[in-house]
């Protein structure tokens, strides 16, 4: 096939199709035209494809076809119903896809925590060379407690609510890289061991455990939800299986923005237990219990709604709709 002469014999009808997809306002008529143009345009692709791959024009009518099939379906504005599906369908689903990988990275860490803490309670000299006895004691009598307490709980609940989904944030942003979560989930747990260590040993567990545990169960597991997903996005392009690296990258970076939009909901539910329920005057049973109730409510929503959604072909990625069409290739 003469490659230019085809170009020359079809222009006319690619940039009529340009201009279509182009306009704001479509009249019926011009609606009409845009299908029949795109299953023209859409087997002068096939054509190119089987006879003279040329990269350059099969690049331009693969992105004019994805662009004219986008504006044949419509625009679709964001409803109550899409932000119900998504809590009841996609984040829990994705979530449960996923599950492998975050429940691994809990438990590593749940326990590289207990061995850290255990090697501080038997090496006590390196409390000494963190701060002085002074700052030690001060740490332990007064401000592990008042901590919780320092701040109005409103405004408290929104700092906590911020910090945590930064800290979520950049497992999700820089999981592609890899090393880096596992650089920000060592100093997380270094800081949970080292606290955890200065408390036991100067009798303050039971207060330790009391305060950490009604917030911090939900609160690391988010955190850990956000590592694992973002080490499988890393393992995404490092092994993409039978996709490509960028197909890989972008199916697994659409579904970890889908779990970092749930952990919003997540985290702030966290933030509102240590706000209002870690301080309380509750007796530490209560609010211990509390936080167990959130872990498993969290469990329960994963392993129930998120298996029935993936058992039905969900994987927690976005619509094709939401997430753009794909080109057609040549069959």
């Amino acid at each position: 096939m003469d490659l230019d002469a085809f170009v020359a014999a079809h222009q006319r009808e690619w940039s009529r199709l340009e201009e279509l997809v182009a306009k704001r306002r479509l009249t019926g008529a011009e609606a009409d035209e845009i299908l029949d143009s795109y299953q023209r345009v859409a087997t002068h692709l096939s054509v190119v494809r089987s006879t003279n791959p040329d990269p350059s024009l099969v690049g331009y009518l693969s992105m004019l076809l994805a662009r004219a099939r986008s504006r044949s379906a419509g625009t679709r504005s964001v409803s109550w119903g899409d932000v119900g599906r998504f809590f009841a369908v996609t984040y829990p689903a994705a979530l449960y896809r996923l599950r492998w990988w975050w429940l691994a990275t809990l438990l590593v860490n749940v326990v590289l925590a207990f061995a850290l803490g255990w090697y501080f309670l038997q090496h006590p000299s390196w409390e000494t060379s963190m701060a002085a006895p002074e700052q030690i004691r001060q740490l332990v009598e007064n401000d592990f407690e008042g901590y919780y307490s320092e701040y109005a709980a409103t405004s408290f609940a929104l700092r906590v609510w911020t910090n945590n989904f930064w800290i979520a944030l950049l497992c999700i942003a820089l999981g592609v890289l890899g090393l880096p979560v596992v650089f920000i989930l060592l100093q997380n747990v270094l800081n949970v061991a080292i606290m955890g260590a200065i408390m036991w040993r100067h009798g303050r567990g039971a207060l330790f455990f009391g305060l950490i545990l009604p917030h911090g169960l939900l609160e690391l597991t988010s955190v850990f939800v956000a590592a694992g997903v973002g080490m499988r996005l890393f393992w995404a392009w490092v092994e993409p299986g039978p996709r490509t690296r960028a197909q890989a990258l972008a199916e697994e970076g659409r579904t970890t923005i889908a779990v970092g939009a749930g952990l919003v909901v997540t985290l702030l539910l966290c933030g509102v237990i240590e706000a209002f329920v870690t301080p309380s005057p509750l007796p530490t049973f209560a609010r211990v219990g509390i936080g167990v109730l959130a872990e498993l409510a969290f469990f329960a929503y994963v392993f129930t709604l998120g298996r029935w959604a993936v058992q039905r072909g969900e994987t927690g990625d976005l619509a094709e709709a939401e997430r753009g069409y794909s080109a057609p290739v040549a069959g």
